[in-house]
């Protein structure tokens, strides 16, 4: 069988992708950490990302929303000279901003994950043509979804983020139909075939 392509880049790109990418995430503080990921990775590298994450880790306290909601100025500080930490201090607040409102979406909603995955209505989308490989770098859902996240003050979550974001959390399933990993979504998880939504390439 045939893995996605950028699996095999490195082994961090292939654990990612063998034990998180796309199986579906439904408990809120994962999420907050797959969200948080995507918007610090705004100009810059996933493979940074996953270099950086155990940093993140440790600075976010495990992406603890609750917590980080509650921090200031001092957290900040404290956050941008952590070593190896990326010093933007936009980025730092903008998460800070995001588990605020994302606390709001759970008083709102009972938890975020509730929230996120109506907009599929508890189901993993396949698009067609995705598994062949045409793959976007956003869609009609992925700007939908971004633009109510918007409303609500979520800062970093442009429809690109929000769809790297819904490949992450597997709310759609965007590995090679040839990859192990696409069938073991599939037979484990409810799925629903749509076709491709206002694609951007």
């Amino acid at each position: 069988m045939a893995y996605c392509a950028w699996a095999g880049m490195n082994e961090a790109n292939r654990s990612y992708h063998d034990g998180e990418w796309g199986i579906p995430v439904h408990d809120d503080r994962h999420m907050f950490e797959h969200l948080t990921m995507e918007c610090m990775q705004c100009g810059l590298s996933w493979d940074l990302m996953l270099k950086k994450r155990h940093i993140f880790r440790e600075c976010f306290e495990n992406f603890d929303y609750d917590r980080i909601a509650g921090y200031g100025e001092a957290d900040v500080e404290r956050i941008l000279t952590t070593a190896g930490m990326i010093r933007s201090p936009r980025k730092v607040r903008a998460i800070i901003n995001n588990a605020q409102r994302y606390r709001e979406v759970r008083a709102e909603r009972g938890s975020f994950c509730d929230y996120l995955w109506a907009f599929s209505d508890g189901k993993t989308i396949l698009y067609e043509g995705h598994g062949d490989g045409a793959i976007p770098v956003s869609n009609g859902l992925s700007d939908r979804v971004s633009r109510d996240l918007k409303r609500r003050g979520f800062k970093y979550v442009g429809p690109v983020t929000i769809y790297s974001h819904l490949q992450a959390c597997g709310i759609i399933n965007d590995h090679d139909a040839a990859c192990p990993r696409y069938r073991l979504i599939v037979e484990n998880h409810p799925t629903i075939t749509l076709p491709r939504d206002a694609e951007v390439f």
